[in-house]
């Protein structure tokens, strides 16, 4: 029968050995210890030692730390009839001077031995070296899980999963069970992967023709497009093995590890063949080399260059995709993105209304909807949403149902959730009754000039109650996805943005902080107008930018000064000729309807949040002026938010 114990686990021949070495040691021990050739010690008292001593018995004595030893003339028979050639006495607490002149007088001869350490000094002095012996022994074990054959057992095992790394075990022995059908819109994105999905079900096909399908794919695009379910929804379609990690889980601090984990991962994904190697945030190794504090020997530099020496390796057969995803595709290595490795590109843009109500639908299966729900109504009023910002609206909305108490999700649930997610949590402050009607004043001006300008959003809520980081909001929400901004949308959204601020000044003949962010978003709408879509007289078709978005983040980093200090003064006047225009056509839009302004602002104070068909009744009709300068721009947009 064979045993099933662990390796851990001491087994019986293993235990009685180092038990027979114990005993043979404390054997010898005592052996030595108790030597014939040792001299016979009689211990006496202090005072009798003395007595020997007056008496000219003793030769000579040693002190060694709280005794005295004494070597007699003559033996001794002790207590136990042996001849005792040695005395021995422990000294007085209290020191007795009259002992040493009592031996110079008997001529002995005095000697000193140095206090013999005991077992429990020795473990103190050796407790610094046992501490740093300890925590290395500690270390090592968690690395290597044991010594192989030893008492720990094992280590060969958990040392190559530690090198391996987290490769999600069930799922390279399983198929994700993640389909096509359950990711919803993406359609280019999916008609990209088609190729590779026929590759990956009849490699054969290909490899009679000479075809090698390209073997490294990077998926591109914002954060929660999908791109991981995608790479699951590939494998699962497939029905092939999926070996999933994240590009961090390569590096550790020892040097050369990502490397092994990398030779594995890949050693495995051909033994399974066909499969699916998915590497989540590449950008995380994948940068440009020689920028690590180590040159050629950092180890992030060392992990990339071993993928890049793996997707060399492969041969024509081998039925294994290796897909990537980033949202930072502008920080990679040129290695990686050359034919023959990461050199098809699929990007997943955010979803477009019809997108939006498939994404819906696939979220909302397993959720109870009152008939009063609208997907499609939904999907409308939330522009720009990605696909994890739809789930978690769909949970949101289902934890306010649950919250209530009901058995089914109803519009209004949706509704509430897509304001807290859009404008912020509502908090509870105490707002002084001059500084409520002056916020008022300044998201009325917001709300009017939005209403009465054409090629504006629609107007879809205005509310002075604190929500987020902004004491009022006015909220507008395109019926079009707009692809491109023409020059006379931005110079109208430009008069919405500022004309919170112009409202103040028409009303109260003050200005206050609260025009802080319509200031900073103004002047980067501006500015991008002047430096990158040269919709400015004076600067014209120049790049003048000093700063550049990075794809799919929605930061700006700085770029070099690559013009004059005139053009730069140029386009200053230009950004703020735009600015000054737009805060002129604000003051002329609330100048021409301040009446229907007032009434606004009273309903505002008295109902703290007004929608879309409530603000038409305080305006009235529309009585619109066009805005000046319609040159069309090639820029995507993004809905208003202001507060």
């Amino acid at each position: 029968m064979t045993d099933q114990r662990p390796n851990n686990i001491p087994r019986g021949p293993k235990l009685i050995s180092w038990l027979i070495v114990f005993a043979v040691m404390v054997a010898l021990f005592t052996t030595v210890w108790q030597s014939p050739n040792r001299p016979v010690t009689s211990d006496i008292s202090y005072s009798r030692f003395k007595t020997f001593v007056a008496e000219g018995q003793v030769r000579s004595v040693q002190f060694q730390d709280v005794a005295i030893v004494a070597l007699l003339v003559e033996p001794t028979v002790n207590a136990q009839g042996n001849n005792a050639t040695q005395i021995r006495a422990q000294l007085p607490p209290v020191e007795d001077p009259a002992l040493l002149t009592l031996l110079e007088e008997h001529n002995v001869d005095i000697h000193s031995k140095p206090a013999k350490k005991g077992l429990t000094d020795i473990l103190l002095s050796l407790a610094p070296v046992l501490l740093i012996i300890g925590f290395w022994y500690v270390i090592w074990r968690r690395m290597s899980g044991g010594m192989p054959g030893g008492l720990g057992g094992g280590g060969g095992r958990d040392i190559n999963s530690f090198l391996r790394g987290r490769t999600h075990e069930v799922e390279q022995q399983s198929i994700p069970k993640v389909t096509f059908g359950d990711f919803a819109g993406q359609e280019n994105a999916k008609r990209e992967l088609a190729e590779i999905l026929e590759f990956l079900r009849t490699p054969e096909r290909y490899a009679r023709v000479g075809a090698a399908v390209p073997h490294g794919i990077l998926l591109e695009g914002a954060p929660g497009t999908g791109k991981t379910l995608l790479a699951r929804a590939l494998a699962g379609e497939a029905q092939v093995a999926f070996f999933h990690l994240s590009a961090s889980e390569f590096i550790e601090v020892f040097v050369g590890v990502g490397a092994s984990r990398v030779r594995k991962l890949f050693d495995d994904a051909k033994k399974a063949a066909p499969a699916i190697i998915f590497i989540d945030e590449l950008d995380s190794i994948g940068r440009v080399r020689g920028a690590g504090f180590g040159g050629g020997h950092d180890e992030r530099e060392q992990t990339l260059n071993q993928i890049l020496a793996e997707m060399d390796g492969f041969e024509g057969h081998e039925a294994v995709v290796v897909l990537a995803a980033t949202n930072r595709p502008d920080v990679l290595d040129p290695a990686l993105l050359r034919p023959g490795r990461f050199d098809r590109h699929i990007t997943l843009e955010l979803p477009d209304v019809a997108d939006r109500i498939a994404i819906l639908k696939v979220h909302c299966r397993n959720v109870p909807l009152a008939d009063d729900v609208d997907l499609e109504t939904i999907a409308m009023g939330v522009p720009g949403f990605s696909g994890a910002d739809l789930k978690n609206l769909v949970n949101e909305a289902a934890m306010a149902a649950a919250r209530d108490n009901v058995g089914e999700v109803t519009a209004r649930h949706f509704d509430e959730m897509r304001d807290r997610i859009m404008m912020g949590t509502t908090r509870t402050m105490a707002i002084h009754e001059d500084e409520r009607h002056r916020l008022a004043i300044h998201e009325a001006g917001h709300t009017a000039v939005a209403y009465y300008l054409p090629d504006t959003d629609p107007i879809h809520k205005v509310t002075i109650i604190p929500r987020g980081r902004s004491l009022g909001s006015t909220y507008q929400l395109p019926e079009l996805e707009r692809h491109t901004l023409p020059e006379t949308y931005l110079r109208a959204r430009l008069a919405v943005t500022l004309a919170g601020r112009t409202s103040e000044q028409c009303f109260l003949k003050s200005l206050s902080s609260g025009a802080d962010e319509d200031i900073r978003v103004a002047t980067q709408i501006a500015r991008a107008m002047v430096g990158r879509w040269g919709m400015s007289e004076e600067v014209g078709p120049v790049d003048v930018r000093d700063s550049d978005e990075q794809p799919f983040l929605g930061r700006e980093i700085a770029l070099p000064r690559h013009f004059s200090e005139a053009t730069a003064k140029s386009a200053d006047e230009a950004v703020r000729r735009i600015l000054l225009d737009a805060e002129e056509l604000a003051r002329t839009t609330i100048d021409d309807h301040r009446t229907q302004i007032e009434r606004l602002i009273r309903e505002l104070e008295t109902r703290e949040t007004l929608d879309r068909a409530e603000v038409a009744a305080c305006l009235g009709p529309k009585m619109v002026k066009s805005a000046p300068n319609t040159r069309p721009a090639d820029q995507s947009g993004v809905p208003d938010e202001l507060s």
